[in-house]
């Protein structure tokens, strides 16, 4: 790729010295990724970038592939949508097939390096804020804030530890237990116990299925977008679904069913603290047994916001939601999913980086209590832009 197609930094505004450049805000949208969301990260982050006011942010769109190169992607959010069924990626929409971006180590540099094998490396400027679109291990786990905090360089969504515990559902509920959040069962089969006693694992599933019954539903403790999720009917179906959920993680989930109706509800940071949204109701997909990755992002039905709940309901799971985004340390925003069963609401997990694509309840819901979808992307980046990296 030539050089004169690369981002260049901002210029300085002509009325401005050198000393003191006026320029936008650089934004880079960071997407894609290694984990098995790397498709759905990728349209999370087209949406974004169709969002974003170009007047206010100068913006600069990096994807990482599924083997973990930062490349340089071309900023075009209609290559970046679901077609065909199908789920883009970040080789398809890369400047360069061996390109690589570089982001800074130093504290003191926020400079980013384009790099191709046999050129001179090229500044491509100063990044102000990085908003991290990454779903999964390897960017929504705590690792690529943890490089930010080393890199000095502010993030939209929550900090190393909220997001680690926000992407683990064991600590997860640990977690939420100790605040008196209300939890489902749920057992934990880690890798070394598999690895060691498969009948020990087995048996203690199924004493876990005499407890609570079936259906089970076994899933990576470490995942979202609903990959890697079976639900078992009887004991002759667990092999295969510890084997799909380990595909995705080595330590996994059992969890019971819980009966009753599926809600949401989003939290986003303000100026005086955390406030919750409306809540919104997912409906059942018909054709499918449970709410599944096909369910959610392929034959999905519209979400019902806001859900129809009382009053009283409303209040409650509100306050659930700004509970378990303050229990966990988070930062930004948030989205807690709950099931509202006979005994009342009980959470189910958060997700510090929810999906944002045109169909992601999120900013569905906070489009409903009254802050549009470019509003909420520019909360969240003057958020990241206003605090620190570092203890806080």
């Amino acid at each position: 790729m030539s050089s004169e197609n690369l981002p260049q930094s901002p210029k300085a505004h002509p009325e401005q010295s050198s000393e003191l450049p006026l320029r936008k805000p650089r934004v880079a949208v960071v997407f894609g990724g290694r984990s098995s969301e790397h498709g759905i990260s990728v349209v999370t982050a087209g949406a974004v970038l169709r969002a974003i006011d170009r007047t206010k942010y100068d913006v600069l769109p990096i994807g990482i592939t599924t083997d973990g190169r930062w490349a340089l992607t071309a900023d075009d959010p209609e290559r970046m949508a679901i077609t065909d069924r199908q789920v883009p990626n970040v080789d398809a929409l890369a400047e360069s097939a061996d390109g690589g971006v570089v982001m800074p180590l130093d504290p003191g540099n926020r400079e980013v390096v384009y790099s191709e094998p046999g050129s001179v490396p090229k500044a491509l400027g100063e990044v102000d804020v990085v908003f991290p679109m990454l779903h999964g291990p390897y960017g929504e786990d705590g690792t690529l804030q943890g490089l930010l905090e080393l890199s000095g360089v502010p993030y939209v969504g929550a900090g190393v530890l909220a997001s680690a515990v926000g992407q683990d559902k064991e600590y997860m509920k640990r977690v939420f237990t100790s605040f008196g959040l209300p939890v489902g069962p749920y057992l934990v089969i880690r890798p070394r116990e598999w690895d060691r006693d498969q009948e020990g694992a087995r048996k203690k599933i199924a004493e876990f299925a005499g407890d609570h019954g079936w259906p089970l539903f076994v899933k990576p403790a470490r995942g979202g977008s609903s990959m890697g999720i079976t639900k078992v009917d009887s004991f002759e179906g667990l092999d295969e679904a510890i084997e799909e959920a380990r595909r995705h993680d080595p330590k996994i989930l059992v969890e019971s069913l819980l009966r009753g109706r599926e809600i949401e509800c989003g939290v986003l940071e303000f100026e005086d603290g955390p406030r919750a949204s409306v809540p919104a109701e997912i409906p059942p997909v018909q054709s499918h047994d449970y709410y599944d990755f096909e369910a959610k992002y392929i034959d999905s039905t519209p979400g019902i916001v806001p859900a129809p709940l009382t009053p009283e309901q409303t209040a409650e799971i509100q306050r659930l939601a700004v509970d378990a985004f303050e229990a966990t340390s988070c930062e930004g925003l948030v989205r807690a999913d709950f099931f509202l069963t006979e005994e009342g609401f009980v959470i189910n997990e958060i997700n510090t980086m929810p999906g944002f694509t045109p169909i992601s309840m999120y900013p569905q819901m906070w489009e409903a209590s009254g802050v549009s979808y470019p509003e909420l992307v520019d909360r969240l980046v003057q958020a990241a832009l206003n605090r620190s990296t570092g203890l806080r």
